[in-house]
């Protein structure tokens, strides 16, 4: 007598559906589309498993207040840019072709910038360079929990 199991598709290989992306707009225009990594579950697992990005994707990260965020490359199977961005969206700092680590214990290096950041955006190797990503560059973004820029501010109806 045998049991068969079918096993989930882990969540990490599962690609996200459109909807679901947001739009990273660069200094220069070119526009990313970036996977939200905004709970505790999505910015552990964050790349880890996938193989690769498809061109002009990424995944960002974010977090409820500013500090300097650690990284690491524990089973993520592609070298990555890792860009750190202010509570403004400004990058204060760039980790460039940042190695993948196939250590199996908690042995991988971790990066992480000198000053605070709300925001991580992670890339393929090569593409800040690509995309001449500097420090102090701002890059734009809406959350879905940001409020539309064009809502009006409440206040008292004129009489």
């Amino acid at each position: 007598l045998g049991l068969a199991v079918t096993l989930p598709v882990p969540p990490a290989l599962v690609q996200p559906a459109a909807d679901s992306l947001i739009a990273v707009t660069m200094p220069q225009g070119t526009v990313i589309m970036a996977e939200l990594a905004d709970t505790v579950v999505e910015r552990a697992r964050g790349l880890m498993f996938r193989p690769s990005l498809e061109k002009n994707r990424g995944m960002l990260f974010t977090f409820a207040e500013p500090q300097p965020w650690s990284f690491w490359m524990k089973n993520t199977r592609m070298s990555l840019d890792i860009i750190w961005m202010d509570q403004k969206k400004k990058i204060v700092h760039i980790e460039r072709n940042v190695p993948t680590c196939s250590r199996t214990d908690d042995g991988c290096p971790q990066y992480q910038p000198n000053e605070n950041a709300m925001y991580v955006l992670e890339l393929a190797a090569g593409s800040a360079d690509a995309l001449q990503l500097q420090r102090g560059a701002t890059l734009r973004f809406q959350l879905p929990s940001d409020p539309p820029a064009s809502r009006a501010r409440p206040g008292r109806a004129a009489p």
